[in-house]
């Protein structure tokens, strides 16, 4: 599932990257709970928990059904 959710992120990274972020992958358990570690702009954005659920969890959720969830860390 790991190389799954390496895959979709590393879809997702080129927008996160225009705007002066980046989406690093730290952890993937075996219940489905991804964790990631918002980097550079994003980081420190206040959007960042709409980009963290509304972009990167649902885009997750569509493409690795067995993604359950995806937290901050």
């Amino acid at each position: 599932m790991r190389e799954k959710v390496e895959e979709v992120l590393s879809k997702i990274r080129p927008a996160l990257q225009r705007d002066g972020g980046d989406v690093e992958l730290v952890d993937v358990s075996p219940e489905g709970v991804v964790k990631v570690r918002l980097k550079g702009a994003c980081g420190g954005c206040p959007m960042s928990t709409y980009t963290l659920k509304l972009g990167i969890e649902r885009s997750l959720k569509q493409a690795v059904p067995e993604v359950k969830e995806v937290v901050q860390v």
